[in-house]
């Protein structure tokens, strides 16, 4: 299956935070998506990785992808290392993806930059025809996605491209809560500690700056991407 947008996450739930609207978005017009989170959240304070995977799949469900696959890179340790990227190589080539949506450069938890890094690295090496792959024992051809931006966590950074997610930003709320044990969610009773994000102010953080975004290209919410390289258009009308 070819995807027409891959989003490459640290953990179950960084896509949903980061780019969630931008998925469904394409996902409703009928492009085809997928997320691959490379580690299955097991250090995390509230619930476990079969927890997460079920809400996972949830969220994946509300998002319309059209796969959503784990790596099970340990948690927090994971590293940016040949047989890692040989690993992701191999998905990518796979789905040959005309967009790679990645982790923050440098956020909060340092798993983010770390993964930002590992599929940025990754989506180059693919490039490379004599790095040789097989999938179910035949050879890969080459893939190098056209276009990769890393998605804007918990650190403030400046976002080089805004895209608007006005229509679809209830898709992301009830994507972002599907993680009923990791954010704040009515009814969801827990008697596991309270952590940063589960607080109800979390929530109110994302939507809040989505809406500041938003404002600053004229509607009610969006999301920023940062890229590695300069960004450039055909026409200068399609800014407008």
């Amino acid at each position: 299956m070819k995807l027409d947008i891959l989003v490459i996450a640290a953990h179950p739930d960084d896509a949903e935070l980061g780019c969630a609207g931008t998925v469904a978005k394409y996902t409703r017009s009928g492009k085809k998506a997928g997320v691959i989170d490379l580690t299955r959240g097991e250090l995390g304070t509230r619930g476990n990785a079969e927890t997460r995977a079920r809400e996972a799949a949830a969220a994946a469900e509300i998002l319309g992808l059209s796969i959503r696959e784990n790596m099970e890179f340990p948690d927090g340790f994971f590293e940016n290392n040949r047989s890692n990227q040989m690993a992701l190589i191999r998905r990518i080539r796979q789905y040959r993806p005309d967009i790679v949506l990645a982790n923050a450069p440098h956020d909060r938890h340092p798993d983010h930059g770390r993964g930002g890094s590992l599929a940025y690295d990754a989506c180059f090496l693919s490039g490379l025809r004599r790095i040789e792959t097989e999938l179910d024992g035949k050879p890969q051809a080459a893939w190098r996605p056209p276009l990769f931006l890393h998605y804007i966590q918990d650190r403030m950074l400046r976002p080089d491209i805004l895209v608007d997610i006005s229509e679809v930003i209830q898709v992301k709320v009830d994507a972002i809560r599907a993680f009923k044990s990791q954010f704040h969610t009515p009814g969801y009773e827990s008697d596991e500690p309270e952590t940063y994000i589960s607080r109800p102010a979390f929530l109110d953080a994302i939507l809040g700056r989505s809406a500041e975004w938003g404002k600053t290209i004229g509607t009610a919410h969006a999301e920023g991407f940062v890229s590695p390289r300069l960004l450039g258009v055909n026409d200068l009308y399609s800014l407008i």
